[in-house]
């Protein structure tokens, strides 16, 4: 039951693990690190390259929901593909797809100039691909590290040396060479992470799924996912976040921030996010709060501040230095809820419950990106933006006000449904 406590099956094996440093953590590190640069570098060069074949804030916003859209509506098959085919699989098979999909949008725009629709197909097959690779992530840290906490800190922070790093490389490789070199160098880090992922051992997991119908698995998945009110509660929120926050924000920043500092600026912007979240990792490595998901979205204020300072024309240092402290409130909340997850769920349904989470997060997301262009135009990007920061505030808050977010305590090991 959710208000008592018991040890896990699997976690005898996880304190035989060292702390973080085992050799599978050290491959899984490497593997997430080499593809988070390239998918650092992705949006900046999508929005550079469409906004230069002249679609504007609406193809921006159009690439980024064909990739985002299959994410959400097939991450559910993705935690269920998982649990009958292992996560290893299900992430190798995902990774070797986006290498053949990115080298081939690298040779569009490399050697030719894309169609908008071109792009949109592509982005499509690998939001595709990421759904089946995305509820293995869950349940493989605690397969490869004993502390979890400090694992997903571990991991938070390499990903945000990406994300500082992957910007403003996108930006200065498409300004002075070609958007389609950003794509093959994303192809590249695919073909790493997929190597490294095979080369990994891992101690045997959970009983896996081979027999019965997809429908009996989702439902079971579903029932773990609903009998936990902080975990629907949180993706209520994020569902908002989703259709007025998190999608309108690229499509419209990089377009209104562009206009005033340039390509070159947009990318120190982003890189400013990114230093952010190496800060948000490095204390969630130190901070282990009782009450992790309060802690976490008392960090989640800070993220108001990008919308807020792109909507208001700041200087570019004001506009970095909000973006630093969005970031590391953003890392700090990231590292909070994923360990809350893969220390609460029981290990034979951590990919289908991730499936729901993750799924029930991005489902708004595209949508707020293809509607983000016709809300700038009909209302303007700034006023958008606006909105967009007093809905991250007053979201914040209602996490705050939901006792079961506020209360949830962490856990050394697990509570078992």
């Amino acid at each position: 039951m959710m208000g008592g406590r018991a040890v896990r099956a699997d976690d005898q094996g996880r304190r035989e693990l060292p702390a973080v440093w085992s050799r599978s953590f050290a491959l899984f590190f490497t593997a997430r690190s080499v593809s988070m640069l390239g998918s650092a570098m992705v949006p900046i060069a999508t929005a550079l390259g469409v906004g230069g074949l002249g679609y504007g804030p609406t193809g921006v916003g159009l690439a980024l929901a064909a990739w985002m859209g299959p994410v959400a509506l097939l991450i559910l098959f993705g935690g269920v593909f998982a649990d009958r085919f292992t996560p290893r699989r299900m992430m190798v098979g995902a990774d070797t797809v986006r290498v053949v999909t990115q080298a081939l949008l690298a040779s569009l725009f490399v050697f030719g100039t894309p169609r908008l629709w071109q792009i949109l197909v592509i982005s499509a097959i690998n939001g595709a691909a990421a759904a089946m690779y995305q509820p293995g992530v869950a349940s493989t840290v605690p397969r490869v590290a004993g502390d979890v906490q400090r694992a997903n800190a571990t991991l938070r922070v390499s990903e945000s040396i990406m994300m500082l790093v992957g910007p403003g490389v996108a930006g200065a490789v498409a300004g002075f060479v070609n958007v389609g070199v950003v794509f093959a160098i994303d192809a590249v880090g695919f073909a790493v992470s997929a190597t490294c992922l095979l080369l990994m051992r891992l101690p045997p997991g959970p009983r896996l799924v081979t027999e019965g119908a997809m429908w009996r698995d989702l439902r079971g998945g579903w029932q773990e996912f609903r009998s936990r009110t902080w975990m629907w509660s949180v993706i209520l929120v994020w569902i908002i976040f989703g259709a007025t926050l998190f999608g309108p924000l690229i499509p419209l920043g990089s377009v209104l921030v562009s206009a005033r500092l340039g390509e070159q600026g947009y990318g120190l912007v982003m890189s400013a996010s990114g230093a952010g979240t190496i800060l948000g990792g490095l204390l969630a490595m130190r901070v282990r709060p009782a009450r992790p998901l309060m802690a976490g979205a008392i960090g989640m204020f800070g993220f108001a501040l990008e919308p807020l300072t792109i909507a208001t024309g700041m200087p570019l240092e004001i506009l970095m230095a909000g973006h630093v402290v969005g970031g590391a409130g953003w890392a700090f909340w990231s590292v909070m809820w994923a360990t809350s997850i893969q220390t609460q769920v029981p290990p034979e349904a951590l990919n289908r419950v991730t499936a729901y989470e993750v799924g029930g997060s991005t489902l708004a997301v595209p949508v707020g990106q293809v509607l983000a262009g016709p809300l700038a135009e009909a209302f303007g990007a700034r006023e958008t933006l606006t909105v967009s920061t007093v809905v991250a505030v007053c979201g914040c808050a209602c996490l705050l006000l939901v006792p079961a977010v506020r209360r949830l305590r962490r856990v050394t090991g697990a509570v078992t449904a």
